[in-house]
């Protein structure tokens, strides 16, 4: 007796156009994957690429993101703008100027002991994008939230925000802040320009310094709104801190820490490895049938699982597997259901018709099919012929 897999089925013909496609589908989804993937990955560079250039809200620098054309319209409009670059320049000028404005723009640049000095100054300030620090020191009870963008319409009491009318904000932050503070543009209820009295003062807080770049001034009320903010008073002091010098930045994060180029490295590992589980993924089609390549006797099998049981002197599992496959055969013979011979509940019929059958005892029958597994390899032998001989009997019955 041989053990063969069956053939595999003939050839249906030739193939369809939907095989077709199919099969160029299988192909080039490779290519076209890792060509979606750079097309993603170039998107999300594009996206981290640094928005904020040195010269951003500088009112000396005539490029896109200085605020040189703010500062020259508002000196025209007889409000001078005086630009210094750290903060105890700012605090002689305030303390020379008491009824200025004080713009302070990148924040972010400020020590915390450039805040103590900023917060103990007389006049108004406007804080323009500010950090989370310079909110708590100069303008406490107001937050930062979230993000917002678009044109917004003023929605407030504010003559600023009032006269210059809808203001077009990109990546602005919007706030909360106290029930007395006056809140404009607002965005899903959230203001992006909020004004209230600290100490005295007066501190606008706006959460974008776009609209006042030389690239969008001349956008909307942007204009309008930036004059009336910094020439709200006879004189402002422009306050863009230099870059504080290495190791003088106060508490960072660890994500403040790390080089933007790292990040960068990290967002291209990170691909990388999506694209090589991609690539090297597979998912499970149908089953395949082959033929064995060679032709192994049923004996030889039989050989082979015995030697495994012995190695593993595995005698009881062994007595039952030959004791089940006694079972099927022998209820199949008898005309009895299939499922009868795993049901402890027909153990009595199965012996009864096999003794009925075969003349033999039906408690040596029941030893042979229930009993105990065997003692020994001898005793094994002994029911493997034992059961042999019950099948040949009720065969020839």
């Amino acid at each position: 007796m041989s053990v063969m897999a069956p053939q595999a089925p003939p050839s249906s013909g030739p193939a369809t156009a939907g095989q077709v496609a199919r099969r160029r589908w299988r192909r080039s989804r490779g290519i076209i994957i890792a060509v979606l993937a750079l097309v993603v990955l170039g998107v999300v560079l594009a996206a981290l690429r640094p928005r904020v250039r040195a010269e951003y809200l500088d009112p000396e620098s005539p490029g896109q993101q200085g605020t040189r054309a703010l500062a020259e319209i508002t000196r025209q409009h007889g409000t001078p703008v005086t630009v210094v670059r750290g903060a105890s320049a700012a605090a002689d000028q305030m303390r020379a100027h008491p009824d200025a404005v004080l713009v302070i723009a990148r924040s972010e640049r400020l020590l915390p002991a450039d805040l103590g000095t900023l917060q103990s100054l007389p006049g108004d300030r406007l804080l323009i994008a500010p950090t989370t620090d310079t909110l708590q020191a100069l303008a406490p009870g107001v937050d930062r939230t979230g993000g917002a963008a678009g044109t917004l319409s003023p929605g407030c009491s504010l003559p600023a925000a009032t006269y210059a009318g809808p203001v077009g904000f990109t990546g602005s932050e919007v706030y909360t802040a106290p029930a007395k503070a006056t809140k404009c543009y607002l965005s899903d209820g959230e203001p992006n320009l909020v004004q209230l009295a600290v100490n005295g003062s007066t501190v606008t807080v706006l959460g974008s310094g776009d609209p006042l770049t030389n690239e969008r001034l001349g956008e909307n009320g942007n204009a309008a709104l930036g004059m009336n903010l910094v020439g709200a008073r006879p004189s402002a002091v422009w306050l863009l801190p230099d870059p504080p010098p290495p190791g003088g930045g106060g508490q960072k994060s660890f994500g403040d820490l790390v080089p933007f180029g790292v990040k960068l490295a990290v967002l291209q590992a990170l691909v990388a490895v999506v694209l090589v589980a991609l690539w090297r993924s597979r998912r499970l089609g149908p089953v395949v049938v082959e033929p064995l390549p060679v032709v192994v006797r049923s004996a030889e099998a039989v050989e082979g699982r015995a030697r495994l049981y012995r190695a593993r002197r595995a005698g009881d599992r062994a007595a039952q597997a030959l004791r089940a496959g006694a079972l099927e055969r022998l209820t199949r013979l008898l005309g009895m259901p299939t499922s009868a011979a795993a049901d402890p509940r027909m153990a009595s019929e199965i012996v009864a018709a096999v003794a009925a059958h075969t003349g033999q005892d039906q408690a040596v029958i029941g030893a042979a099919l229930y009993g105990p597994p065997p003692v020994d390899d001898a005793e094994l032998v002994r029911l493997a012929g034992f059961l042999d001989d019950l099948e040949r009997r009720v065969r020839t019955s």
